[in-house]
C-alpha cells in the first residue's frame, strides 16, 4: 500500500529558519550571524529542558525567551519593538523554493505539518506562505503540551489524521527528529541538506570558527541514537518521486 499521507516538520524542513538572519543583522549589525545561530540552539535546547523538566511553554515563548538569553550573553540590549521585530520573522519564515512545488506535487495524498510552533505562530505561518490551500491539517504539538521527540507528540498524528504509523512519511531535515520519529514507529525521510563533505570544505585551519559552521557540525548530521531513516534525501523535490514510488 502507497503512503497515505505525507507529514512535515516546519521549521527547517519547509521553512528556512537561517531566514531570520536578515533581520538579526539588521537589528544589530555585525552580530546577526552569531545571533541567529545561538538563538536557534538554544531555542531546541529550550523545547527539550522544559518537556524533560514538565514545564510546558508554547514556542512563542521559548522562542522569545532563547532570544533574550542569546542577546545577554553577547553583551546586546533590544528594546520591545526590537525584539518584536526579530521575532516577527518567525511568522513569515523564508520557505525553501522547492517546497510549493513538491507540495503541489502529491496532492493526491494527505499533507500536513506536525510542529513545535504554537497554533497561533503556525497559522500565521502556513497563511503567509500560501501553503494553506494545500495542506489538509496542521498539527501543533500544544495540543498535548510537549514538544518532539516526545512519543506523545508524534502520536498526534495518528489521532488528527486517523492513520497508523505505517501508512505515513514523516519528514524532517532535522535530524533529532528524524530519530524521535523513527523510534515512534513512523515510516521517515531525512532531508540531508548539510553533508559531511560540505561540513569538511567549511573547516578550514583558523582558530575561530564560523558561528554557522559550528550550528552546522552540531545539529545537521544523524545522531548516535541507533535510529537510521528510511530514506536520505538532499531536497524536497526529491520527494514526489520517493512517494509515488513506494511499494511497502
Amino acid at each position: 500500500m502507497p503512503f497515505k499521507a505525507i507529514v512535515f516538520d516546519a521549521y527547517g524542513t519547509l521553512y528556512d529558519i537561517q531566514s531570520v538572519a536578515a533581520v538579526t543583522e539588521q537589528a544589530f549589525p555585525g552580530h546577526g550571524d552569531i545571533i541567529t545561530q545561538i538563538w536557534r540552539i538554544k531555542q531546541l535546547e529550550y523545547t527539550w529542558l522544559r518537556s524533560l523538566m514538565q514545564r510546558y511553554e508554547d514556542f512563542a515563548v521559548v522562542t522569545r525567551e532563547s532570544l533574550l538569553y542569546t542577546l545577554r550573553v553577547l553583551g546586546l540590549h533590544a528594546d520591545a519593538s526590537t525584539l518584536d521585530r526579530i521575532i516577527a520573522k518567525y511568522l513569515d519564515l523564508d520557505p525553501y523554493p522547492d517546497a510549493r512545488t513538491a507540495l503541489a506535487a502529491m496532492k493526491d495524498r494527505q499533507l500536513a505539518i506536525l510542529s513545535n510552533g504554537s497554533p497561533a505562530m503556525l497559522d500565521s505561518l502556513v497563511r503567509a506562505s500560501g501553503f494553506d490551500n494545500l495542506l489538509d491539517a496542521v498539527i501543533s504539538v500544544d495540543a498535548r503540551q510537549v514538544f518532539k521527540p516526545s512519543p506523545q507528540a508524534y502520536a498526534l498524528i495518528e489521532e488528527t489524521l486517523g492513520l497508523a504509523p505505517r501508512d505515513v512519511l514523516f519528514v524532517s531535515s532535522n535530524p533529532w527528529d528524524v530519530g524521535g520519529a523513527k523510534a515512534f514507529g513512523l515510516n521517515v525521510a531525512w532531508i540531508e541538506r548539510i553533508t559531511p563533505q560540505a561540513m569538511a570544505a567549511a573547516c578550514v585551519k583558523t582558530d575561530l570558527v564560523a558561528p554557522l559552521t559550528l550550528f552546522k557540525a552540531l545539529r545537521t548530521q544523524m545522531d548516535e541514537l541507533g535510529f537510521a531513516p528510511d530514506y536520505r534525501i538532499a531536497a524536497l523535490s526529491e520527494l514526489p518521486e520517493i512517494v509515488n514510488t513506494h511499494e511497502p
